[in-house]
């Protein structure tokens, strides 16, 4: 009997010696005693609950309407964005972190582009932390195979805006741009200066190229981006009959000039990028020599890649 309380005595110690030695009573009274900082439990309930709502303020990001810019016309809102205190209490729990491990949800602007009527659009927000490049595509295909095998290799999508003309001839090439993942735009029929003809000859040029862009990919596009830039209000709003929005460029890499060299391109991209830049380009043997400069100098910048759609969404890119 002596023998059975000596065993149960024995054990009853250890038990209380592994819970004392792994408690955060003894993890407190370490720190105490080697005055070191004193951890956060997180693991207390309401301590991690009042945690939570002492800091998400903190976390959290107010919605920015577009607006009508004096100088930059049509420029998207930005979504906002609140601290999901369930989700984030939940999340915590589960990973036993001793960070809070935050978990956010939308707000949307108040005021979006469709409020604001038709208009050019010449950039993203400002505090979108994205750009896009905008090919344009009117002739050729021999530098396309090249730009796709560089988009794929740094992992990034871009906006194709093709013309009908080109596209009719050159399907399988189109196909291709989609295939790789890549948006299409819409960019005229036979790359004509828009503001200086009549309407029903703006109509065919748009209208034509977007039953061409139908035929072909099985889906209209989104965005019309007008030959050599030129446009007026009357081309905005055809534009807008179609459906699709009128987009410009914030930076032109002047790639299309003989004389611009791959060197120039980079050194402008690279000193010029901004949050929210849309950056014009076409499928030339300068451009080909230039993307992987002017690539690294956007992502020097911790700017993402994305396409046109993407970085004139209200949808935060890149944030976190």
């Amino acid at each position: 009997m002596k023998k059975n309380y000596y065993i149960i005595g024995v054990l009853t110690l250890m038990v209380v010696t592994i819970i004392c030695y792994h408690s955060p009573v003894f993890i407190y009274i370490s720190a105490i005693r080697n005055q070191t900082a004193i951890p956060t439990f997180l693991s207390d309930d309401t301590g991690l609950e009042a945690k939570i709502d002492q800091e998400a303020s903190k976390h959290e990001k107010a919605p920015i309407n577009a607006r009508n810019d004096r100088v930059w016309k049509l420029v998207p809102g930005l979504d906002g964005f609140i601290v999901d205190k369930e989700k984030t209490y939940e999340k915590t729990k589960q990973l036993h972190s001793k960070d809070i491990q935050w978990v956010y949800k939308a707000v949307k602007p108040a005021v979006d582009l469709k409020d604001l009527g038709t208009g050019p659009i010449f950039k993203g927000n400002e505090q979108q932390q994205a750009v896009a490049l905008m090919v344009n595509v009117a002739w050729g295909t021999e530098y396309l195979p090249k730009m796709l095998q560089i988009f794929q290799q740094e992992k990034i999508k871009v906006t194709f805006f093709l013309d009908g003309t080109w596209l009719n001839s050159h399907r399988k090439e189109g196909l291709a741009l989609e295939k790789a993942g890549h948006e299409i735009g819409n960019h005229g029929y036979t790359h004509q200066m828009m503001s200086q003809v009549p309407i029903d000859r703006m109509n065919r040029e748009i209208g034509r190229t977007e039953e061409v862009i139908k035929q072909v990919f099985h889906h209209p596009s989104k965005w019309f981006a007008p030959p050599s830039g030129d446009f007026n209000n009357k081309v905005v709003q055809v534009a807008s009959d179609y459906h699709l929005g009128t987009v410009l460029w914030t930076l032109d890499t002047i790639d299309w000039r003989k004389t611009t060299s791959a060197t120039s391109m980079v050194q402008k991209i690279g000193s010029k990028v901004e949050p929210g830049n849309l950056i014009l380009m076409h499928p030339t043997d300068r451009t080909v020599q230039a993307l992987p400069g002017m690539i690294r100098a956007i992502k020097q910048k911790k700017l993402a890649l994305a396409t046109v759609s993407e970085v004139l969404s209200t949808k935060r890119l890149n944030i976190r």
